[in-house]
């Protein structure tokens, strides 16, 4: 074969032909993937999520589910100032842009005070650890009262008047006091002092033997 019939063979319109046919396949199956999977995943569709914060619980529901979001109540927390079954908090946040169907977690404010279990400080902690303590559960303590004990520790926890244990479940509503001691001793208190008794202590002569010389 000739270099001229080589060529003619390589170039022929056949052979052309089916090049450009495989380079349209090749586009378009690009293109198929790219716009195919702009479809699928809503490319360029979304959606701004609304402020639902202090919104009541139904109210909030019935406008993300307009918007084409769904919405779960992922926890409750409480807030005296704002009322019962309100919006506390929402993931994710006012504006936000997402997709039809995502969904918006919320915490919801409960009806009531939650209740919290006393910790064991009375007789075993200091006012600063027992302060620490309480305070980090979410009680408000008011003013300690003072009695006669060792300085700063802890002899016990009030609350409306009556004396609270460990373990005893408790309004994070309700107030508590420490009962501290205050490094002062009552002067007056009488104490007995007991002298101690010395006894002489007489041999017993039975113990020992006679010595007579010889």
């Amino acid at each position: 074969m000739s270099t001229k019939d080589f060529f003619k063979k390589i170039f022929s319109g056949l052979l052309i032909g089916n090049l450009l046919a495989m380079a349209v396949v090749v586009v378009l199956l690009f293109l198929g993937v790219k716009y195919g999977l702009e479809i699928y995943t809503h490319h360029g569709e979304g959606i701004k999520v609304p402020n639902i914060e202090g919104m009541l619980y139904t109210k909030a529901r019935s406008l993300i589910l307009e918007d084409g979001l769904n919405i779960v109540v992922a926890d409750s927390g409480y807030n005296k100032r704002l009322p019962a079954h309100c919006v506390l908090a929402q993931n994710p946040g006012e504006g936000t842009m997402v997709k039809s169907g995502h969904t918006i977690y919320v915490t919801v404010n409960s009806p009531s005070s939650p209740t919290f279990a006393i910790p064991d400080i009375v007789d075993n902690s200091s006012y600063r650890e027992a302060e620490a303590k309480l305070s980090a559960i979410g009680f408000r303590l008011l003013p300690p009262k003072y009695v006669v004990g060792e300085k700063d520790w802890v002899y016990g926890v009030m609350s409306r008047g009556h004396r609270l244990s460990a373990g005893d479940m408790v309004s994070i509503d309700v107030p508590l006091t420490l009962i501290v001691g205050s490094g002062q001793y009552d002067q007056n208190e009488d104490i007995d002092y007991v002298e101690p008794e010395y006894r002489e202590v007489q041999p017993d002569i039975d113990e020992f033997e006679e010595v007579t010389e010889p």
